[in-house]
């Protein structure tokens, strides 16, 4: 039941494709502040700025911020280890995506940070994010850092408790494309195939840097 309900979340808006688009000028730190209904809408329609800047800690225990990858395009997206299908579906993707880009695809940075940052420590996405890509960075924080950069990124998120005490997490999960500079660009919903990935990113590639 719960698995069922993480992936309505997860998969709010799975009909959109990528639309690319302009960039746009604490109270319960375990989640975001608005619905996944307020954040489908404010990605379909542009009202709102959609990325920002972050300092977070890679799986390597380094810090690391949103400076570090300008000339590069970012393929940024989160979710959290423990996520039974949606995350794993979509973090395989991005992998086979940067593969099928052949060596255009070092110019894209894949980012995967943490809405769990409570059980995904850096020791633990270190032994996670290598299965997907190996250029794949996970990122994690103190819990007001992943609800900043959430905020900033659009992402719903809540920890939700389970009967046997543990916990999971409902979330969207978006994959945003972000350009050399860090301004957004567009998402892929949920779902969305590496070759979809490739035919949008594919002709980016020649884009010169700002």
């Amino acid at each position: 039941m719960r698995q069922n309900k993480l992936r309505s979340i997860a998969c709010a808006g799975a009909g959109l494709w990528l639309t690319l688009a302009p960039a746009l000028a604490g109270d319960a730190p375990a989640q975001s502040a608005r619905s996944a209904a307020e954040i489908m809408d404010i990605l379909m329609w542009n009202r709102e700025p959609v990325g920002g800047p972050f300092a977070l800690t890679d799986q390597a225990g380094h810090a690391r911020t949103d400076k570090e990858f300008r000339g590069r395009l970012m393929l940024v997206y989160f979710g959290f280890t423990y996520c039974p299908d949606v995350c794993p579906t979509d973090l395989q993707a991005i992998g086979l995506a940067l593969d099928k880009l052949g060596p255009g695809g070092d110019q894209v940075q894949p980012i995967f940070i943490t809405v769990d940052p409570e059980r995904d420590t850096a020791s633990h996405l270190a032994e996670y994010v290598p299965m997907f890509h190996p250029r794949l960075i996970g990122l994690t924080g103190s819990a007001e850092a992943i609800r900043k950069v959430a905020d900033a990124y659009k992402v719903y998120y809540a920890r939700v408790p389970l009967k046997d005490g543990d916990y999971t997490v409902d979330h969207t999960a978006y994959i945003y494309l972000m350009d050399r500079g860090g301004s957004y660009l567009g998402f892929f919903p949920p779902g969305t195939s590496a070759d979809r990935m490739v035919e949008i990113i594919r002709p980016r590639l020649a884009a010169p840097a700002r």
